[in-house]
């Protein structure tokens, strides 16, 4: 963990995680109508985002380095992110779902938060969204053009 690259990777991914996990958890919670299902949404994005900066920052580093390029990081948030993300999302039980959002008035969600399988493709959605663009952006960071001039 001492290699500043792998470092500076965490970081960016952290800020990128939080930034655009937020605004997806606030889009998610925008479903529910209200202004306390937004800022959870916001809230829970964040911690996401930070969680998935962190991993997929540390992985990014890992795969693509400083010759990887952006595609590299895109696919590596890809699948990190699909794979976190369907461990999340079946480990968030049902009761608590039901307890947690008011899904009686609101047909959408309670199509969204029925099972385990649709809560875990759900969150594998997400999180693959929100992995690929920080992975893609902490590599695009991380790269060196290379001098094609030079022989």
């Amino acid at each position: 963990m001492q290699d500043p690259l792998i470092q500076k990777s965490i970081k960016l991914g952290i800020i990128i995680g939080v930034i655009f996990g937020g605004i997806l958890g606030f889009g998610l919670g925008a479903i529910t109508l209200s202004l306390n299902g937004m800022i959870i949404g916001a809230i829970i994005g964040i911690l996401l985002g930070i969680l998935t900066g962190i991993l997929t920052g540390y992985i990014t580093a890992k795969t693509a380095g400083t010759t990887g390029g952006v595609s590299i990081g895109a696919y590596t948030g890809m699948a990190l992110g699909a794979f976190l993300g369907a461990i999340i999302g079946a480990l968030i039980p049902t009761s608590f779902k039901m307890n947690f959002i008011d899904v009686q008035q609101l047909p959408l969600l309670e199509a969204l938060v029925m099972s385990r399988f649709e809560t875990a493709v759900l969150f594998s959605f997400m999180l693959c969204v929100l992995a690929m663009i920080i992975g893609a952006y902490v590599s695009g960071k991380n790269l060196i053009p290379r001098d094609i001039k030079k022989k």
